[in-house]
């Protein structure tokens, strides 16, 4: 697979929040998305979800933890299987998740 330019491609997807797959190593699958200042609904997954802060700033609201947990540009997130967790408003740029 060629070079990956993670913040254009999350910019030219056609709308937020829905993300793309860009491959998959091993059983991860590696997906890209535009996070848009919006809130996203609480979700659960039956598989942990790498959340890596490309650019911008995601706030998540997990539960189990204490107050907002704000993601930074270089930074990942591991929501663990089983865990309810909501993104905030004011989360904004590009999102890498890695589902293991």
């Amino acid at each position: 697979m060629p070079l990956i330019q993670l913040d254009d491609l999350a910019a030219a997807l056609p709308s937020a929040w829905k993300s793309t797959v860009l491959g998959q190593v091993g059983p991860a699958r590696i997906k890209v998305l535009r996070m848009d200042e919006q809130a996203y609904e609480a979700e659960t997954h039956d598989y942990n979800e790498g959340l890596l802060v490309v650019s911008g700033q995601l706030m998540l609201q997990v539960q189990g933890e204490a107050g907002t947990v704000v993601v930074e540009p270089g930074q990942m997130y591991l929501a663990l299987a089983g865990i309810p967790h909501a993104v905030l408003p004011g989360s904004h740029g590009t999102l890498v998740i890695v589902d293991v």
